[in-house]
């Protein structure tokens, strides 16, 4: 890390791609970890527009124990890390994978969520959206104010990511001079095609991990361990700069 500290504090237009490893080390399950009797499903059988509408009550059932789990949980160093950066650089795009809005309950403001956020619904029949607080789960698919049932408001198999998040986060990467990629392997697209639009332009890309990714080889810097032990160190670093403090005073 020592060799890219100079990278690191004259950056000043910064975006960021997390997944699930950042939130792995808040204790949240990953997509396939929720246990007991789902383990005789494939997520990928029930996170589908043809599973909601098949089974409706079985697709709300298996998110509200996912729900459970994201509700326990709570933002952890690495979070906490980049929301603190945010306040520090000019320019500042988190874009994410993960869907359990610990971002933005950690202060992130500037938050992409390119697969949607498990914390809200949306409505099938009006497009409204609702938060976890504004429904009561009894067993049967809750149902909006104009009749219509609402669904968890994540992007399913099959299903394109939003349109205008996606154009932003690519906006973002096109525009950035530091890329970060945290707790995420980069290989699925379109996501994984932001890091490699920032090496294409000559940016430098820094990879933060527990270990190695098929996206490691390419990365500018790859930093081993923990995102919550690893960004800290970044941000007291960028922080620290004189320049940065001048700013900051």
């Amino acid at each position: 890390m020592d060799d890219y500290v100079d990278i690191i504090v004259n950056s000043e237009n910064i975006c960021v791609l997390t997944g699930a490893g950042i939130s792995a080390e808040s204790g949240i399950p990953t997509f396939r970890g929720v246990g007991g009797m789902w383990a005789k499903y494939r997520p990928e059988d029930l996170a589908t527009p043809e599973a909601f509408a098949a089974n409706p009550r079985l697709v709300w059932e298996w998110y509200q124990a996912r729900r459970e789990a994201v509700s326990r949980a709570v933002p952890n160093a690495g979070h906490m890390a980049l929301a603190g950066w945010e306040k520090l650089a000019r320019s500042f795009v988190l874009v994410t994978q993960n869907v359990d809005g610990l971002h933005l309950a950690a202060g992130s403001r500037h938050v992409l969520e390119l697969h949607g956020n498990i914390r809200r619904n949306r409505c099938t029949a009006c497009g409204r959206e609702s938060t976890m607080d504004e429904i009561t789960f009894d067993g049967r698919p809750p149902v909006c104010g104009c009749g219509g049932m609402l669904r968890p408001g994540v992007v399913w198999f099959g299903e394109a990511l939003p349109e205008a998040v996606l154009n932003e986060a690519f906006a973002a990467a096109r525009e950035c001079d530091l890329f970060l990629t945290v707790g995420t392997s980069a290989v699925v697209y379109p996501a994984a095609a932001l890091p490699r639009l920032a090496l294409d332009r000559g940016v430098p890309v820094i990879e933060v991990n527990t270990e190695e990714t098929p996206f490691s080889a390419g990365a500018t810097c790859s930093l081993r361990g923990p995102a919550g032990e690893i960004l800290p160190q970044l941000v007291a670093a960028y922080a620290s700069a004189p320049h940065r403090s001048r700013q900051t005073s």
